[in-house]
């Protein structure tokens, strides 16, 4: 165990006496669904109104335009909401990325709006765990640190995006930026109730295949016809049946069909791929080639692709087990046993760790049943993971990130 040093005592108290659950539960009570514009930009107002007390200068950045496909095939503009990004101390020679989400997946009409205790120290509630915890905890660290007068060596951005839930298509380009010259990165997604973290996470790959066949009458001349939803559900077949252990399939949905009377000469397939190595992203790219072709060819219909992998895959490198290493140190030095575990999930660590700096992405609060109506918050990890944070950020700041392997031992 080390010893924590004066400094670092009056940092971690600094960081738990935060107010960070009437924070959570203001935030919480503003609609900040994907989709619901005025409820991200009254969330964004917000948590630059909370930010703003850290020095620096603070922005709201309008979202990159993306493109979206109709379920009639049409492609489209889609909006999304402001991204929140600080800037502090830029020209420091060790700066950190920090990012969080102000989005969550409960739009504006879905019935889990409000907040209830479900016992002492269990909070329920529209993104209390995902990740609104997550973004008091984040801010609180960096009030402690700077509060310590002590951090001239420090820098960093901070990146609150408005579209993580929907795969952060409007601010991949933004986080990519902000990763560059950095030395590590911490990403505020909720740990496991027990405080386990994500270690390799799976990439993730959305696409939509808009499959063009031609219409004709069901009864008096269908072999004229080249029926688009049966292609499409073909090809669903065969993107699934060609998934194995490298990388999973999963085909989500088929928009298209008309009156039974009717050869359907449309059709859009949705589908998501989850590979879990570079290699298998590409192995997946090329199912993808190769069964539209094949498709193509037997039901005489033209296909178009429309997506990609926005999440690349995320190992747990040597860098990667470093910064681990230092937060699991941190941890024993709280009292906290901090373990990890591999996921298939994804978030924005995923491409941040693609761009070469490691991260360690769930530095947010511990809960549980995210995306659902029985999401929590466990109160009481508020103030334990400030200060894991603020200690980890510190500790960074004064030189220590690449003192420790993987199991926090000194090297």
């Amino acid at each position: 165990m080390t010893l924590l040093s004066p400094s670092e005592h009056g940092l971690l108290d600094r960081a738990a006496a935060a107010p960070m659950l009437a924070r959570v539960q203001e935030w919480a009570a503003i609609n900040s669904g994907s989709r619901n514009l005025d409820g991200l930009a009254r969330m964004a107002n917000v948590l630059a109104d909370a930010f703003s007390v850290l020095p620096g200068a603070l922005r709201l950045i309008d979202p990159a335009p993306v493109e979206t496909v109709q379920p009639d095939g049409q492609i489209r503009m889609i909006d999304h909401g402001r991204h929140l990004h600080l800037s502090v101390r830029p020209d420091a020679p060790v700066r950190l990325l920090l990012t969080g989400h102000m989005d969550t997946v409960f739009a504006i009409d879905h019935p889990f709006q409000t907040q209830s205790w479900l016992e002492p120290g269990v909070l329920n509630g529209p993104g209390v765990a995902d990740m609104k915890g997550g973004i008091a905890v984040m801010l609180a660290a960096l009030g402690a640190i700077e509060a310590s007068g002590a951090v001239t060596t420090l820098g960093y951005d901070v990146i609150i995006n408005s579209d993580e839930e929907v795969g952060s298509p409007s601010s991949a380009a933004l986080l990519r930026d902000m990763a560059a010259g950095k030395v590590a990165a911490f990403t505020y997604e909720p740990a496991l109730p027990d405080g386990t973290l994500a270690g390799a996470r799976a990439g993730s790959g959305n696409f939509s295949i808009i499959v063009t066949g031609r219409s004709a009458h069901a009864g008096r001349n269908p072999e004229e016809g080249r029926n688009a939803l049966l292609a499409a559900a073909d090809l669903a077949l065969r993107l699934k049946a060609g998934s194995g252990a490298g990388f999973s399939c999963n085909p989500a949905k088929i928009d298209g069909g008309g009156p039974n009377n009717v050869v359907p000469d449309h059709a859009v397939l949705r589908v998501n791929f989850r590979p879990r190595t570079p290699e298998d992203e590409r192995a997946a790219r090329a199912l993808i080639d190769r069964e539209m072709m094949a498709v193509a060819r037997d039901h005489d219909v033209s296909l178009h692709l429309h997506g990609g992998f926005g999440r690349p895959p995320k190992p747990m490198d040597a860098k990667a087990q470093r910064l681990f290493g230092l937060v699991r140190q941190c941890g024993a030095d709280l009292g906290l046993a901090i373990g990890w575990r591999d996921t298939g999930g994804v978030c924005d660590g995923n491409n941040i760790a693609a761009c070469g700096v490691p991260v360690v992405d769930t530095m947010g609060v511990r809960g549980g049943s995210i995306h659902s109506d029985a999401e929590f918050l466990m109160t009481d990890s508020l103030a334990e993971r400030a200060r894991l944070s603020a200690l980890a950020i510190w500790r960074i700041a004064q030189g220590h990130y690449d003192k420790y392997d993987k199991e926090g031992m000194t090297i």
